[in-house]
């Protein structure tokens, strides 16, 4: 299937350059989910369209040249900034690109960018088309999607997860846009649906799709420095090595974080204890991971977080318990995650490079987004809710999933290969839209 896309491609754009836009996926933000998004689609559709001109909206100010650096390998890109503020006099702000479409006088390079490009591509981040983060944020996914269709280009959307959509007005323009798309993608199967829902009766198999998270397709790339401490476990020289990615969100938030998301089990208690059940009974050591790289002065940053378990446990656990502290990019990172004996994470991406590299995981999450997603490898079973579970039932889950762990390598190793291939196909199916659109 692959080798007839190239085909296909190679004939249609001869020597020309194939211009596409990619939204909804800036890899600046910190969150190495998001960044994973936008590498794992840049990679794939490079791949696919030799001849690519990509440029990625992202948080930066103004139109730039920037590199894709896939280990020793740099593809040049464009990057454009993209940001809801309100100081309307910015080009890279959605008011003054709308202004622009309605004054032909304002020249505004993010929408010439758009208005050039073969086609669209938007991820909304994985899963922010929704209402859930309040109306600011829902303007600033669903606005640029509204002036890629006012350009009159074909808008792609990328697997992704819809709705929640709680107020009607948001509701009906997100139903107006899927509406208007050239073909929508939903990541897992409860995606789809709600997809489906949006709709109605002008559902086309032919346009509207489930696909998988397109992060299954990254990469890992070896870090280039690291700790050598760290760098001996996950050799193997100091027994198994298990992993635990912990959430600023949730840990530094508190009880404000446990109400706006509706949490009763007491999340750092918990794995203050898991950690703690996990030295008393085992010899694994164990490897915090943080996957939103922030200021540690942000609530969100999981650095933070991390540190805060540490003195939590104490001095006494310094030879077992380490943090993967330093700059590391989605790739590395995911090649950490993969050389580890079994993973629980709560941010959804570090739980699918965990996934996507066989290892056996766990999820802590207070989203249904993480079941759709596991559910694709059949892993459903290993998401622990502590939105329905209380500290101790999620503490005695989530160990009890540590102990089954070697009896789930086999299971999704053998559902791994049939998830690739659909994540393989999904992509030769959006660069042909590319190229045909």
């Amino acid at each position: 299937m692959l080798a007839k896309t190239h085909q296909l491609i190679q004939r249609k754009t001869g020597r020309l350059m194939t211009a596409i836009s990619l939204l909804g996926a800036a890899p600046d933000t910190g969150n190495l989910g998001v960044s994973a998004l936008s590498r794992a689609v840049a990679i794939s559709i490079k791949a696919r369209i030799p001849n690519l001109d990509l440029c990625i909206f992202d948080n930066g100010r103004g139109l730039r040249r920037g590199n894709l650096q896939v280990g020793s390998e740099q593809w040049p890109i464009r990057m454009c900034g993209l940001s809801n503020s309100r100081r309307i006099y910015r080009r890279e702000s959605i008011a003054n690109m709308l202004l622009s479409q309605i004054l032909p006088g304002i020249k505004n390079p993010g929408v010439h960018t758009l208005a050039q490009s073969r086609a669209v591509l938007d991820i909304s981040g994985g899963d922010s088309f929704t209402d859930l983060y309040g109306p600011r944020r829902f303007s600033l996914i669903s606005g640029p999607k509204q002036i890629a269709l006012r350009e009159q280009r074909p808008l792609i959307l990328l697997p992704q997860t819809y709705g929640p959509f709680r107020n009607k007005k948001s509701r009906a323009q997100a139903a107006d846009i899927v509406r208007r798309c050239h073909s929508a993608w939903a990541r897992d199967r409860h995606s789809f649906e709600i997809l489906s829902e949006l709709l109605g009766p002008e559902f086309d198999p032919r346009r509207h799709h489930c696909g998988v998270d397109v992060a299954f397709l990254l990469p890992a790339m070896a870090p280039a420095n690291m700790d050598r401490r760290i760098r001996s476990w996950l050799d193997g020289e100091q027994g198994e090595v298990v992993g635990l990615n912990v959430s600023g969100l949730i840990f530094n938030g508190g009880n404000d974080a446990a109400r706006q998301y509706g949490i009763v089990a007491n999340y750092p208690m918990v794995l203050q204890q898991l950690v703690e059940r996990l030295l008393a009974e085992t010899d694994v050591n164990i490897l915090l991971i943080p996957h939103v790289q922030v200021s540690p002065d942000e609530c969100e940053s999981d650095l933070r977080a991390c540190r805060h378990l540490l003195q939590r446990l104490g001095p006494r656990v310094a030879g077992r318990v380490k943090i993967l502290d330093g700059e590391y990019n989605e790739m590395e990172i995911k090649w950490v995650i993969a050389r580890l004996g079994w993973f629980c994470g709560t941010r959804m991406h570090a739980t699918i490079a965990a996934l996507s590299s066989g290892v056996p995981t766990a999820a802590i999450a207070y989203s249904d987004k993480t079941r759709g997603v596991f559910a694709t490898c059949n892993q459903q079973e290993q998401v622990f809710d502590p939105r329905t579970l209380d500290s101790g039932d999620l503490l005695d889950a989530v160990y009890q999933a540590f102990q089954c762990r070697n009896s789930l390598r086999v299971p999704l190793s053998e559902q791994l290969p049939e998830v690739m291939a659909q994540a393989h196909q999904q992509m030769d199916k959006i660069a042909g839209d590319c190229i045909s659109a």
